[in-house]
């Protein structure tokens, strides 16, 4: 479906002339014929809109450092921010020989309930108590203190309270200086976390990495509904081992260690590129972006993987498992691709995952007309080719860059850890994307929309105009959509579904759009450009 620059001149015609201006940068209509077009992202959401976005906070506490299931997480800050990260996505955890089910925390709240007393007198005394409180009742591996906005405001050094905490109970207790109002949206959180997460995590273990494995890190994935399961058990059939996740499902004893991989995979590149490029700078892992959503995605990601090993063994046994899944999953799609051909949809969702189901749509004959990002930089959009002409802004000095240096001891060529000779290297890399991802636009098709940090009067605009036949977005602008007569599918956490992810996570997705699709319910709902208008007569009535 091709959109017409009509429909976004209408919707953009209410903004006031700078408003206008500023948010025309962070739409592109896609035109084959002009290239890959630039669009603006990562910059201040316009004050008074109501954005999707959500802080820096939610970002490092809710997306990155909340799913370890072995770590303690306390909010420093007032009880409602705490709350708001408590219970929000489904981060499934389960014990295992590393962790047993004692040492699983993903279900518990902490927060040190800052009140007025403690913001006038400073609340590093409250923090520290809880610390010493948490460890004595708990006795976890490590504990995670991450600071909310007053924190910030009021001057609080987190960073003094933990290291004497470190000190006194022999476990790393960490401080994640990321207060709501850093950045200009979560992803702000998501790099203040992965700097704490390199700095004094990964590495950090003496495992040795048995030679006959081919080890990998799965990246960006946070089993949602059980997707990065359903991801391990396709690799463990191929004959890899996975030696972590970040963050689903993870433990900290499998993260000190995942310096012994042999390649990285990165599933959500925005929320966890920066690990990636730092594990390749410290010990020359190399990494590759994958997407474990939709069948054909699946097969490339697998296909990838094998050719980056250069082993005859892997590439045999991927195509045998690829072959044994679609013969079980392929039928199933076939019978919901039935109902969905044809249909439409929008896809606004934070990480890549408004590019990664765009792949499964097409497995099931439906087409994404307008797709954008919460909290994107211009490379998700556009590839990381961009990204030297990116403009640091002073937003986005506020958070560290690290100095990365190669480790002495344990860095090795990209080669080395693939066991590859540097020649064969070379000619893999010319067939596999190593180190690279090229972003959503060119697999977006001619005419459709790309928008950035969309807002609700946006999205609302679109669906009137456009009509889609399925809404794809957060929990919150979910129901947008569903009091216009449009389904919804919620993609931050599944609505309670899932996986979505792997072979498996493919027919669970087809079932469930069928089914949204097919509901009557919607059929009931008047949208409100259809109502009458219930005023009637004297303006005044």
């Amino acid at each position: 479906m091709a959109i017409n620059q009509e429909v976004l001149d209408e919707m953009l015609l209410p903004y006031p002339d700078k408003v206008q201006k500023n948010r025309t940068k962070h739409i592109v209509r896609k035109n084959p014929e002009e290239g890959c077009q630039q669009i603006e992202a990562n910059t201040r959401t316009v004050p008074g809109i109501i954005s999707q976005r959500g802080c820096c906070y939610a970002g490092c506490k809710g997306v990155v450092v909340g799913p370890i299931k072995d770590m303690i997480t306390i909010t420093h800050g007032p009880v409602g921010c705490a709350y708001y990260s408590w219970g929000t996505r489904r981060n499934k955890a389960r014990a295992d020989d590393i962790t047993p089910p004692e040492q699983i925390y993903g279900a518990m709240c902490f927060v040190t309930d800052m009140q007025e007393p403690d913001i006038v007198f400073g609340g590093e005394k409250k923090l520290a108590k809880m610390i010493d409180e948490v460890v004595e009742m708990f006795h976890p591996r490590a504990v995670n203190v991450c600071a909310t906005c007053p924190i910030g405001l009021i001057g609080d050094d987190l960073g003094a309270v933990t290291k004497k905490a470190t000190e006194k109970h022999g476990i790393p207790v960490l401080a994640y200086n990321c207060e709501g109002y850093k950045g200009v949206s979560q992803s702000a959180g998501h790099h203040i976390a992965n700097n704490i997460l390199m700095e004094n995590v990964i590495g950090s273990g003496d495992a040795e990495k048995n030679p006959s494995e081919f080890v990998l890190n799965l990246l960006g994935e946070y089993n949602i509904g059980g997707d990065s399961w359903e991801i391990e058990r396709i690799l463990h059939d191929i004959g890899y081992r996975v030696q972590g996740v970040l963050t689903g499902d993870s433990s900290v004893e499998e993260m000190k260690n995942m310096h012994i991989a042999n390649l990285n995979l990165v599933m959500c590149h925005r929320s966890i590129n920066y690990i990636a490029e730092m594990m390749e700078e410290k010990y020359g892992i190399p990494w590759l972006k994958i997407n474990f959503i939709g069948v054909e995605a699946i097969k490339k990601s697998l296909r990838d993987i094998a050719q980056v090993t250069g082993d005859e063994t892997f590439i045999r046994r991927t195509e045998e498992v690829i072959a044994r899944e679609e013969a079980r999953v392929l039928p199933v799609i076939e019978h919901y691709r039935k109902i969905c051909t044809g249909k439409t949809a929008f896809a606004f969702v934070g990480g890549s995952r408004s590019h990664h189901y765009q792949y499964l749509l097409k497995d099931l004959g439906m087409e994404v007309v307008v797709a954008g990002y919460e909290f994107a930089h211009r490379d998700d959009y556009e590839g990381r080719s961009v990204i030297p002409t990116i403009k640091t802004d002073a937003d986005s000095k506020n958070i560290p860059e690290l100095d990365i240096k190669p480790d002495p001891e344990l860095y090795k060529e990209a080669h080395e850890h693939l066991n590859l000779t540097k020649e064969k290297f070379d000619e893999i890399c010319s067939r596999v994307p190593l180190g690279n991802y090229e972003g959503m636009y060119p697999d977006m098709n001619g005419g459709t929309l790309m928008i950035d940090d969309c807002n609700h009067y946006e999205a609302e605009q679109l669906v009137k105009e456009l009509k889609p036949d399925l809404f794809f977005a957060g929990v919150r602008d979910k129901y947008i959509a569903q009091k216009m007569g449009v389904p919804a599918k919620q993609l931050h956490s599944y609505d309670y579904s899932g996986p979505y992810a792997g072979f498996n996570g493919a027919m669970n997705f087809a079932r469930d759009v069928a089914n949204a699709l097919t509901t009557p319910a919607w059929k009931f709902i008047i949208p409100p450009w259809e109502k009458e208008s219930e005023n009637k007569g004297d303006i005044n009535a």
